[in-house]
């Protein structure tokens, strides 16, 4: 991210045109919504991810504070756990947070985290320790594009986001964790049917910072450099470019992103399907609402820069910023 990603804004929302949502076919260039926004914690260091316990309670990490820690509905946050061996920087530190949809049975918690020498995936358990890494040598930058979310997707795998380490070639080489979408089992093993019989699930990315799901189709978030930040849907294999191309462009065997807009205007974060729109959280640019096509317009944001976005199991929209979380109800 560098420099560019510590100026101003907000939110950024973005409608991804399903057939289902007349929001997404109706969306016009001079569209205005609002969003009616409750914060319910405040004074965080750098709050990063957040999932949710089978209870409904949350779950999220702080970045520069090293810690997990739950909050309820009505906003009561306790620490859970400090993270051993995690290295702070502008952008490293304590990221990814998910839940194992087993968790009822056994208790884990994944992390994404950075460390003096890598960025890696391990399972933790409330009380139980040290984390216990299960994937590591995902490059680390000295301090920028660490990647860092990961989720559970419709088919019981984990999927993680990472970036180049600030090494753009980390992107095209299918050896690198780098600068890909990686799929794998509960224990950090290959998912099967993976398409290069690794961890690689898709390649040719900058710094994946939000993964999410219409039905079983993945999107994802990408930043940019100096021109375009990038909406992805990704499919198996396919190379999405970077560092060759930023956007789109005509090089054969690359494929195109689903949006892009200018690095001015979004540095995208976490992302979510939220009443059949994708929700993206914006370190800088503004809050837009639109449909694949492009076609949509601004909406509510007052919050500053948000870092994740995720569909609660209360009904509302969870919102992340650095220093608090926020319950929204979308329309």
């Amino acid at each position: 991210m560098g420099a560019r990603r510590s100026a101003y804004v907000g939110v950024l929302a973005l409608a991804v045109g399903l057939s289902s949502s007349p929001l997404a076919s109706a969306a016009t260039p001079d569209e205005v919504g609002t969003m009616a926004v409750k914060t319910i914690a405040t004074g965080l260091k750098q709050a990063w991810s957040i999932d949710f316990l089978p209870d409904g309670t949350g779950i999220f990490t702080q970045k520069d504070a090293k810690t997990v820690s739950t909050i309820t509905k009505d906003g009561k946050v306790t620490k859970v756990g400090d993270i051993p061996g995690v290295s702070v920087t502008k952008e490293a530190g304590l990221l990814g947070i998910a839940v194992s949809p087993t968790y009822a049975a056994d208790k884990t918690l994944y992390l994404y985290y950075t460390t003096g020498s890598d960025n890696r995936i391990a399972t933790w358990q409330i009380g139980g320790g040290a984390p216990k890494p299960i994937v590591t040598g995902i490059p680390r930058g000295s301090n920028f594009h660490h990647g860092g979310r990961i989720k559970f997707g419709p088919d019981g795998f984990l999927y993680a986001g990472t970036g180049d380490g600030q090494n753009g070639n980390n992107a095209q080489n299918k050896n690198s964790l780098g600068g890909k979408v990686l799929r794998m089992t509960k224990d950090g093993k290959a998912a099967p049917g993976n398409p290069f019989n690794s961890l690689v699930y898709s390649y040719g990315h900058r710094n994946v910072q939000g993964l999410t799901w219409v039905g079983s189709q993945l999107y994802i978030s990408d930043i940019g450099a100096s021109k375009v930040d990038e909406l992805n849907k990704i499919d198996a294999g396919k190379n999405y470019g970077w560092p060759t191309c930023e956007g789109s462009c005509g090089t054969a065997g690359m494929t195109n992103p689903v949006k892009q807009w200018p690095t001015s205007q979004a540095t995208p974060s976490g992302i979510t399907t939220y009443k059949g729109m994708l929700y993206m959280a914006s370190l800088k640019g503004g809050t837009y609402k639109i449909n694949t096509s492009g076609a949509g317009g601004k909406i509510y944001t007052n919050l500053g820069r948000t870092r994740d976005e995720v569909a609660g199991p209360d009904g509302s929209l969870w919102v992340i910023t650095p220093g608090g979380i926020h319950i929204a109800d979308g329309n």
